[in-house]
């Protein structure tokens, strides 16, 4: 239904001075135009396919992915610190 004959018929109820919630009623009337929609329909539809489409690939929440970044990076300070350590073995192997 479009919004001009929502607000028509709301008019056509009583003056709109006479109705404090004027507004408010014109809100639901668009809200229940808009629920009743077709693009309701196709929303509801495409938002079923990309959450098939998403859940078919191998995606991580950002949650996970901080999570792993975090290790990441603990992961290669450990791995710096020993190669440090190795270099610092080797150095005294060599010596005399």
């Amino acid at each position: 239904m479009p919004v001009s004959v929502i607000i028509f018929l709301i008019y056509l109820e009583g003056p709109i001075m006479n109705k404090p919630n004027f507004f408010d009623d014109i809100q639901a009337k668009i809200n229940q135009a808009i629920e009743n929609s077709p693009a309701k329909d196709i929303e509801k539809n495409v938002k079923a396919m990309l959450g098939q489409g998403f859940s078919k690939l191998d995606l991580v929440t950002r949650e996970e992915f901080d999570v792993q970044a975090q290790v990441l990076a603990s992961t290669r300070a450990k791995l710096e610190a020993l190669e440090a350590r190795v270099t610092e073995l080797e150095a005294q192997l060599k010596q005399p």
